[in-house]
């Protein structure tokens, strides 16, 4: 399985995005990088595809079978992309406050320790639908992990519901445009790949 290792708050700061969008809560020492050049138009768009990729933790292939899947839906194909990838079972996950970052959910997701609707999953990619329920194996529970993550903080967005003290939340609808705060231009991206 391919993994992204790159170090975040350098990645962060070459595509221009603040670090608390991604849960890291640290800033760099370093001044974001600067070019005197003005960047082209395809530039652009595909800083903004590897901004939205970054952010969400996709790779290329998947992120193109994403779009090709938001492409073929009814509306909008940005705003389509846009909700295919917050509805994914990681996303979900991270926005519900039951890890702290996009990366920490999608290994939590991967090493089983969430049931979707009452049964183990154990992909970060699934689309969740309206009505799901996730939540914390009762195996899990008890781990100092999530007795942290109970303690923390977290503003759930209002398509989703939670309950850290059972460890548990449902989507209550599917987000639309407005309720998503990922600074992404997702027309850029539209236009990228209508070459």
């Amino acid at each position: 399985m391919a993994v992204n290792r790159d170090p975040i708050l350098k990645r962060c700061r070459s595509l221009a995005i603040d670090p608390s969008h991604l849960g890291i809560y640290k800033s760099s020492k370093r001044t974001p990088l600067r070019s005197n050049k003005k960047m082209s138009e395809y530039g652009l768009q595909l800083r903004e595809k590897q901004r939205a990729k970054f952010i969400y933790g996709v790779l290329e292939k998947q992120f193109r079978n994403t779009f090709d899947k938001a492409a073929k839906k009814k509306g909008i194909t940005g705003e389509n992309l846009l909700i295919m990838l917050e509805t994914r079972l990681d996303n979900v996950v991270y926005r519900m406050g039951f890890a702290a970052t996009r990366r920490e959910a999608r290994q939590l997701v991967t090493h089983g320790h969430y049931t979707l609707n009452g049964k183990k999953v154990n992909s970060p990619s699934q689309e969740v639908k309206v009505g799901d329920v996730i939540k914390v194996k009762e195996k899990s529970q008890n781990s100092p992990k999530f007795k942290e993550i109970k303690e923390m903080q977290i503003m759930v967005p209002s398509w989703l519901s939670a309950d850290a003290e059972k460890l548990e939340g449902k989507v209550v609808a599917l987000p639309t445009r407005e309720e998503i705060d990922t600074p992404i231009q997702e027309h850029l991206i539209v236009e990228l790949y209508s070459k």
